[in-house]
């Protein structure tokens, strides 16, 4: 680190101190963050000068996307796979504004992030400085308040510490998303005025399980009361989801997720019944549309368009409704709802396992908490038949055609069935998504039990939805996942977007494999426009050969047109691959992806 003389007492000694980048830096690693997301530049160089010299000593390193975007999206993946903080950078003006649009899917998504973007020298404020971005010029500062928890210029090195803190914290407070420092060129050159960090944030972002003791009590009760239960799994269930599925279990409750909680639940769980929402199963709908049904109880979700099944009314939008939930913003979504329940999920569940099983015959509680005891432990996977599903797909004969081109289902049938089970997916936004959502069934064959609360083994970007989002999140999944194969689901619009990101994987010698849904059309927009009876305009793209795109920059490729094309691959030397894979599947573009739900929404909006 740069050493500085400083004055002490009576005389000048020479005294190593941190330049405003080595502290922030210092914080990170203090947090155990290991990469930066960013693109370098002239204004945010003192803070790169601070990662290199970090990565020198085993700390937090930089990795360098192809466009801010990128940062963004590969940061968002990292924090989710990790469950720490995800960290992204920008150099001044354009640097930053490319930043947005991944850190408003962040913020849609309430992913913890911390974005750090540079600003031309306060000195040269509002004199029209190359690629000023202060108060004076396109003022980044108030444009990431509107994506973001917390928006802020640090103006001097002496606020550095408590704004960086205050980010820092801000980004875990319920609803949980990104916040932003913005820093001037000369701030990140001073030197701090303290030697290393002096809090410890570790400790301050410790959130105790918390409750509504009244609130858990209620639900107890009527859970104990009500004939017949629904669960509803959202996407904030990671770390609740073994203790939920040990209560579904013990009353035999019915299991749906939401397409952000896809992945959470096995395929085989013999109480799922599929998912709910966009590109849902009618096996879940009929679920929660049972008469039978006197209590629907929410875990963790958002209901907005995509996972209340365009706000429906009759099978979960209604007074049988129970939320449970650790985001407030989320129960502003459920006014109607019988009983809403704050709190730690988990914790709320193993409070009502403990009164159930209270309430059971002596006998039964101790068969019950061997059973707990033996879930504790990952089931070892092991061949399940199809067939043990208990939910419906639609098209069902269609995820088993051999026919060419090959059929987007069984493109996803095969996926699950070629790739090892520690496989993480990520699903793109377009067709990709629809597709993924119902018919792709990772292999997770757990019905019970702790595991790791970043085990999940799909996911997606939902609600805000930006094309190219999987392509750089895979990147920051894999660094997350070591030694765990992540295979990307994107379309040739998102990969004509951000495929460039693909090189990062490359320079990171990443095993990830980007499966191109390759059908020379923006797929979602085409066949939106045929089931809405819209003009047929603005879907084409050119026939384009990916598989050459990747060998062009050196990454195995492979052109797929039929099933069999797909069991010929060695699937084992590719995950092995100390670097990225590229399948090229040409998919039948005529058949319609599982979009109906959103194109009624759209076909009924004023």
């Amino acid at each position: 680190m740069p050493s500085r003389t400083v004055s002490v007492a009576q005389g000048s000694v020479s005294q190593p101190q941190l330049e405003a980048g080595d502290l922030l830096v210092a914080y990170l690693a203090q947090l155990s963050v290991d990469y930066v997301f960013g693109v370098p530049g002239g204004a945010i160089e003192p803070l790169y000068n601070a990662l290199a010299r970090s990565a020198r000593r085993g700390g937090p390193g930089s990795v360098v996307a192809r466009h801010e975007t990128g940062a963004a999206f590969m940061a968002d993946g990292y924090g989710r796979q990790t469950g720490k903080l995800a960290v992204c950078c920008a150099t001044t003006g354009p640097g930053a504004t490319n930043l947005i649009t991944g850190v408003a899917s962040a913020y849609e998504n309430h992913i913890p992030m911390l974005v750090i973007t540079a600003q031309t020298a306060l000195s040269n404020f509002g004199r029209g400085a190359f690629q000023e971005s202060s108060c004076t010029g396109i003022n980044t500062v108030g444009l990431f308040q509107y994506c973001s928890r917390y928006s802020t210029l640090v103006s001097h090195v002496d606020q550095l510490e408590h704004k960086l803190s205050t980010a820092i914290m801000m980004a875990y407070q319920s609803p949980r998303g990104p916040t932003h420092l913005s820093i001037p060129l000369d701030i990140l050159r001073s030197t701090s005025p303290v030697e290393k960090p002096s809090y410890n944030l570790a400790t301050l972002l410790h959130q105790p399980s918390l409750l509504d003791d009244d609130a858990v009590k209620a639900l107890c009760c009527q859970i104990e009361q009500a004939k017949k239960v629904v669960f509803v799994v959202g996407e904030e269930c990671s770390e609740a989801i073994g203790t939920i599925l040990e209560l579904a279990l013990l009353i035999q409750a019915e299991v749906v997720t939401t397409p952000h909680g896809k992945g959470l639940v096995s395929p085989y769980h013999p109480l799922f019944r599929g998912v709910v929402g966009f590109a849902g199963h009618l096996s879940a709908s009929e679920a929660l549309s049972d008469p039978k049904v006197d209590a629907v109880v929410v875990f963790g979700a958002n209901l907005g368009e995509w996972a209340s099944n365009g706000w429906d009314a009759n099978t979960l939008l209604n007074n049988r409704l129970i939320h449970i939930e650790n985001t407030e913003g989320n129960l502003t979504r459920t006014p109607m709802a019988r009983l809403h329940v704050r709190g730690t999920i988990d914790t709320i569940c193993e409070r009502v396992l403990d009164y159930l099983h209270s309430r059971l015959p002596k006998e039964a509680g101790q068969i019950s908490r061997i059973e707990r005891r033996r879930h504790d432990s990952p089931m070892r996977s092991t061949t399940v038949r199809e067939s043990k599903w208990h939910f419906q797909l639609d098209e069902e004969a269609k995820y088993y055609d051999d026919s060419t081109p090959i059929k987007p289902q069984r493109l996803m049938r095969e996926l699950t069935r070629l790739f090892p089970p520690n496989t993480r997916f990520l699903a793109d936004t377009g067709n990709s998504m629809a597709w993924a959502i119902h018919y792709l069934q990772p292999s997770d064959r757990r019905l019970a039990g702790r595991r790791d609360a970043r085990g999940g083994i799909f996911r997606s970007c939902l609600e805000f939805a930006s094309m190219g989002w999987a392509i750089g999140a895979a990147v920051g999944t894999a660094l997350g996942a070591p030694g765990n194969p992540v295979v990307c689901i994107t379309g040739d619009g998102s990969l004509l977007m951000s495929g460039q990101e693909i090189t990062v994987a490359i320079q990171e010698r990443l095993p990830v494999i980007f499966i191109i849904l390759n059908d020379a059309a923006l797929g979602m927009v085409k066949h939106g426009q045929r089931l809405a009876k819209a003009e047929p305009i603005a879907f084409e793209l050119p026939q384009i050969n990916y598989c050459a795109y990747a060998e062009a920059m050196g990454v195995p490729g492979h052109v797929i047109h039929a099933p069999q094309d797909l069991l010929e691959l060695d699937i084992e030397a590719i995950c092995q691959r100390p670097g990225p894979t590229l399948i090229d599947v040409r998919v039948d573009p005529e058949e319609v992806p599982p979009i109906k739900t959103r194109i009624r929404i759209l076909g009924t909006s004023q």
